[in-house]
């Protein structure tokens, strides 16, 4: 059986796409489909490459009984043939994937917050440089009932 790849990116990967890894990881747990699904997380930028998850991400992952391991690592070319589905969380994330797409690669680049939410919450805003009041979109671990 062969098994669907899902590439979860932001611009930094130590917030928003590690805790959607976390909480894509933790479904298809649920699911009881490990074997034909998996799930990681990149970066667009470089800058936090080898850090850990914000611990503001790790906080609000652990009220949910989760938890990351996560080490950032930036996007490559090769990402695209191997994922099957990358999943950017704003505009910009997918302007970016746009770009770095190369023609003819497999992956579908689509963005997270189309598959959920409300149209008006669609774009998972990064919460690095706004207020963690609502950090990531908890609407989004509502909507997986956590």
């Amino acid at each position: 059986m062969t098994q669907k790849k899902v590439l979860m990116i932001c611009l930094g990967n130590i917030c928003r796409s590690p805790m959607a890894e976390t909480i894509f990881q933790n479904t298809i747990e649920k699911a009881g489909v490990t074997e034909t699904w998996s799930v990681e997380s990149a970066a667009i930028g470089w800058w936090d490459v080898g850090r850990s998850p914000d611990r503001r991400a790790i906080k609000t992952l652990k009220k949910y009984g989760l938890d990351s391991k996560h080490i950032a690592r930036q996007i490559t070319k090769e990402d695209f043939e191997e994922f099957d589905y990358i999943f950017g969380m704003d505009k910009a994330n997918m302007e970016d994937l746009s770009k770095l797409k190369p023609e003819g690669s497999k992956a579908k680049c689509l963005m997270l917050g189309d598959f959920g939410l409300d149209i008006n919450d669609r774009i998972i805003e990064d919460p690095y440089y706004v207020s963690f009041i609502n950090f990531f979109k908890l609407n989004i671990l509502e909507y997986l009932k956590f």
